[in-house]
């Protein structure tokens, strides 16, 4: 794991113990109480399906959508923010001027972020990541149901039917 470290279960003594006891030792202090929860982790297998339906549905994106979306990563990505799966930032920089300024620079940083002027509001969201480290196993399969039924309604299909592109991963 990345960030976390690993413990194990031992029911003869009813602690939790360490699989790298000096990477515990260097993360937590001794004697402190910590909160520890379970994690459910997801297989590559849920993300490789996801990532072979969203390349053939790009693939078949109607003329009129395929210049807003250059690659797979602009639709997921968009996609994901259609859905409510992303992290927003609402700046008030004082006037029309300056937020078309700040929306210009935030598409920079991030090409795949959506900025909206309203006024002098800028409005700047970016899609969550799904990396297995930033997404438990149900957050995951929720983004992925969501946006799957976008997806397969921008290309005129039922998910379903892409969602069986899996054969094709």
């Amino acid at each position: 794991m990345a960030h976390g470290t690993l413990f194990t279960w031992d029911e003869a003594t009813g602690a939790m113990i360490a699989k790298w006891p000096k990477l515990a030792a260097s993360r937590f202090d001794n004697g402190a109480d910590y909160l520890l929860a379970p994690v459910e982790h997801r297989s590559d297998q849920t993300h490789k399906h996801e990532f072979a339906w969203i390349r053939e549905a790009w693939m078949n994106l109607p003329e009129d959508l395929a210049d807003e979306y250059p690659s797979p990563e602009h639709l997921r990505k968009r996609a994901l923010i259609m859905a409510g799966f992303y992290h927003e930032v609402i700046l008030d920089v004082g006037s029309h001027a300056a937020a078309l300024r700040v929306a210009h620079f935030a598409k920079g940083e991030d090409e795949f972020a959506v900025a909206v002027v309203r006024g002098g509001v800028v409005v700047v969201r970016k899609a969550k990541s799904q990396s297995k480290r930033t997404m438990d196993k149900a957050e995951f399969q929720a983004s992925k149901t969501a946006i799957l039924e976008i997806i397969a309604g921008m290309i005129g299909v039922t998910p379903e039917t892409l969602s069986k592109q899996e054969e094709k991963a």
